[in-house]
């Protein structure tokens, strides 16, 4: 029977379930990636786990997020990361080295292999052919240890590309576009497979842009088939043996198809406040722009970079705007630094850039948050609200060609309106042939042998985190707080200068949903510790999607330390709902969404005999104790995952010997 490429490479690492979607099968794992702001967390889980070494084929743990070092936890962080990278058998890439999914991307990623990050944006390796799945790090940590992956088997959507691009549209159009037709979410359990006569025309960091914003569809990963083009990027990276032909067979069937003409496409923005909301750039024109930044995992190749640079020549910023350059990674900078006889980075400082480390940065609110009111134009993957920095920020998601347009224009542009207003044509960037490879900021893990004397550095910032704990026989608790739909992981655990603080759980957690505290009035935290203090449970009540967004497994960790037992919403995550599951949280899903506007925070709540629902219950009854009524919650747990809430969280069950 004709498979997709998504079924194939699932069934060639399945190691337990069947290959049906919506039932859960587990996956083996050949390599995992980790990143500063959530590596520190899983590295000291895993050696909760007892593990002396990794049995995965690779593992790198990357310093990208927390790089400026205010105080002296990040650095912390960082020796930690290192030391405990070299005695584990795991590489580690320095800071500055670049942002861990276009490192990975260039250095590592590998067509028909799977890859498991404690980060989002992991399926940026589906640009290459690879299964690439972010989730908490606590699950990395079991992938290291050599455990399975345990997740549901997805549909797969199949997106049909047809034609070329036209001149000033970008693969960060194609993806727009698509989060124009799926939104942000209804895509739980669910693969998105590129396909079709289009995609031979995009160059391997095109796709990845793709990829790596499909992790704002709510989708487990996306992915394109290995081909000619995948085996010119690697050759040029050195690293032709790795390639490996994959594509779908020929005439299998994907749970639905959606074509995209990509020569009918325009310049698209995703404008404030959610990446879905998806508007001509044209119909915004004339916005006036006080920032732009170009750069993050999703834009910040050289290519990318490389064709604003050349926009940039002989031309100045505009003096109402600040321009921002982030390259992606060290081989970038180094690439547009040199590139003698055509434009690059001192075409970008002399037209008033400014450059930025190879790091996360302004993505997750580390610098660059714009003013009050202004408009910022980036070409990330993100602008939830608040995320920049700025409390109620006006952030658009759009292309480098628009960001660029805007930035010497001092307005939002159509790129192709200013291209013909200043009659310039768009830079053809062809693939380069050969990327300037230097590794002498990847440090390679030393032999097992050698790394028995490895001390590994803990600074005192590095705090062990908590264990789950086993839920009570009865839960009676009260809701802390009542949401309303998209609340994502920055809401629930805020990034930005708080990042720091990640390795130590119990001062971390003073900061859940920060964001929503009122001035004179009791924290969430403090209204959390006095209800744990007295005996009762806490209980988060929320609309849809929530949890959307960042892998970080700090907004389910955090607040279960405070003593959050259950989260009640209209439809949960799935990287955060596998969390909340491994930290001994219960999720539980409104059966009559109604039910949520007849329950207040404040509102006292029990459920009877959790055992039993835990063990085997599709629903439960819940009772609102405060105002005498009851309703009913979906128990969407695979049987695994009872076996995980049972023993009290994930790192319990595998201690005790759970797979």
């Amino acid at each position: 029977m004709p498979r997709t490429l998504t079924h194939k490479i699932l069934a060639d690492h399945l190691v337990a379930g069947e290959l049906a979607a919506g039932g859960e099968i587990g996956i083996r794992i050949d390599q995992t990636l980790t990143q500063d702001a959530t590596g520190t967390t899983a590295f000291l889980l895993l050696e909760a786990m007892d593990v002396r070494r990794l049995k995965t084929e690779l593992s790198v743990s990357y310093v990208d997020h927390n790089t400026a070092q205010f105080g002296p936890a990040n650095h912390n962080d960082h020796l930690y990361l290192q030391s405990i990278a070299a005695k584990v058998g795991a590489f580690h890439s320095r800071p500055g080295n670049g942002i861990c999914h276009q490192v990975h991307l260039e250095r590592f990623s590998s067509p028909g292999k799977t890859l498991l990050g404690s980060d989002s944006h992991t399926p940026t390796a589906g640009g290459v052919g690879m299964l690439a799945i972010g989730a908490g790090g606590l699950d990395v940590a079991v992938a290291m240890g050599g455990g399975a992956f345990y997740t549901t088997c997805p549909r797969v959507v199949g997106v049909e590309l047809r034609g070329e691009l036209q001149p000033w549209v970008t693969a960060k159009d194609i993806i727009l576009h698509l989060l124009g037709i799926l939104t942000t979410k209804g895509n739980v359990a669910t693969v998105v497979e590129y396909f079709g006569r289009g995609v031979a025309s995009l160059p391997a960091p095109a796709r990845a842009t793709c990829t790596n914003m499909g992790a704002e569809l709510g989708v487990t990963t996306s992915i394109f088939p290995s081909d000619d083009v995948t085996a010119q990027f690697l050759a040029a990276q050195g690293r032709g043996d790795a390639f490996v032909p994959l594509a779908a067979d020929d005439g299998c069937e994907y749970d639905r198809v959606i074509t995209i003409d990509l020569d009918k496409l325009q310049p698209l923005a995703a404008a404030p406040s959610s990446p879905d909301n998806i508007v001509p750039v044209a119909s915004a024109a004339g916005t006036k722009v006080q920032q732009v930044i170009i750069g993050s995992c999703t834009n910040s190749s050289f290519q990318d970079l490389m064709m604003v640079a050349a926009v940039l020549k002989g031309r100045t910023v505009h003096p109402g705007v600040e321009l921002g350059i982030a390259p992606g990674s060290r081989q970038v900078l180094a690439m547009l630094a040199e590139n003698p006889g055509a434009p690059g980075l001192a075409e970008m400082v002399s037209a008033g850039a400014r450059i930025l480390e190879s790091a996360c940065g302004p993505c997750i609110g580390l610098g660059f948050s714009p003013a009050d009111d202004a408009v910022s134009l980036r070409t990330f993957n993100r602008n939830f609200s608040g995320r920049s920095g700025s409390r109620d920020d006006r952030v658009y998601l759009v292309s480098p060609a628009t960001a660029v347009a805007a930035a010497i224009t001092g307005e939002i542009t159509d790129p192709r309106e200013f291209a013909g207003r200043c009659g310039i044509e768009y830079p053809q960037i062809p693939a380069p042939e050969k990327f300037k490879i230097d590794d002498s900021m990847i440090i390679p893990p030393p032999g097992e042998d050698e790394a028995g004397s490895v001390e590994v550095v803990r600074g005192p910032s590095i705090v062990p985190p908590p264990r789950g704990e086993k839920l009570p026989a009865e839960l009676a608790g009260c809701v802390l707080i009542r949401l309303g739909d998209k609340v994502t992981t920055d809401h629930i655990m805020p990034a930005g200068s708080l990042l720091k603080l990640r390795s130590n759980v119990p001062e971390y957690a003073r900061y859940v949903f920060n964001c929503f505290n009122e001035p004179g009035e009791a924290t969430f935290a403090e209204r959390a510790l006095a209800a744990k203090q007295s005996g009762r449970a806490g209980v988060i009540v929320a609309g849809e999607s929530y949890g959307q967004g960042s892998s970080r497994e700090h907004a389910a960790l955090c607040p279960m330390a405070l003593g959050i037992r259950a989260v009640i919403a209209k439809g949960i995550e799935r990287i955060h709902q596998v969390n909340l599951v491994n930290f001994a949280v219960l999720p539980l899903t409104f059966a009559d969404a109604g039910d949520y506007d007849r329950i207040e925070a404040g509102d006292e709540l029990a459920i009877d005999d959790l055992v039993k629902t835990v063990a085997s219950a599709e629903c439960v009854a819940v009772r609102n104790v405060s105002k005498g009524f009851e309703f009913v919650c979906n128990v969407a747990l695979a049987p695994r995952q009872r076996k995980v809430l049972a023993a009290g969280g994930l790192l319990n069950y595998t201690r005790e010997g759970g797979k």
